[in-house]
């Protein structure tokens, strides 16, 4: 953890020697995820983490998110569990598929999850329960990032996809065509920008809300 603005680190104590995947904050809290349903929680600005309880499973979580008071988390063969206690406990909601599910963002009180072989879920009911859409893509996809009322996805073979309705319809971004070599892990916004990180370091950027990236 830092606490000048990323120019330090000191370490955090963990409970846990499992792999820890993703790590999201929302009211004063902040919840670390990872193998075997992981869930970890910090009400002291990170500096200590306590196990969070969760309803069985031993899938990895691979990322959460938080919004409208509720946590929720995703991971391997389908698995999203959520929370409405500030990370405390936690409980299994369905999402009609064995996929492996690896992104998870929230805006516009939507909550939209990524994972394999395309698929795409949102949440209109604080994470009750999920509906599949069409993101126009079987290629795994990695992670979900919200900025100007845009919802864009990442993935693998240069995968960019995007929603201006909260969710509910995607298109694809025009990326350059070398990307298609590369898997965008990651995804992020700021500054009226989206950014997105790929193998050999190579870095993708739009600023037209996701209609478009190019190399920086």
């Amino acid at each position: 953890r830092s606490t000048d603005n990323g120019s330090t680190w000191d370490n955090a104590t963990s409970p846990t020697g499992n792999n820890l995947k993703g790590v999201t904050w929302g009211n004063n809290t902040f919840v670390a995820v990872g193998a075997s349903v992981n869930i970890l929680r910090s009400t002291d600005n990170g500096s200590s983490f306590d196990n969070g309880t969760h309803g069985g499973g031993s899938n990895l979580l691979e990322a959460g998110t938080f919004g409208n008071n509720t946590f929720g988390a995703v991971g391997y063969s389908g698995t999203i569990v959520r929370s409405t206690d500030n990370g405390t406990t936690w409980d299994n909601v369905t999402s009609g598929t064995g996929n492996n599910l690896l992104g998870a963002g929230f805006a516009n009180n939507t909550f939209v999850v990524s994972g394999g072989l395309g698929n795409i879920l949102r949440s209109t009911d604080n994470g009750s329960s999920f509906d599949n859409v069409t993101s126009g893509t079987g290629n795994t996809l990695d992670d979900v990032a919200f900025g100007n009322n845009t919802f864009v996805v990442s993935g693998a073979n240069g995968t960019i996809v995007r929603s201006t309705d909260n969710g509910t319809n995607w298109g694809n971004a025009t990326v350059p065509a070398t990307l298609s070599s590369y898997r965008v892990w990651a995804a992020g916004f700021g500054n009226n920008t989206f950014v997105g990180t790929t193998h050999y370091g190579k870095i993708v950027r739009s600023t037209d809300d996701g209609s478009s990236f190019s190399y920086v």
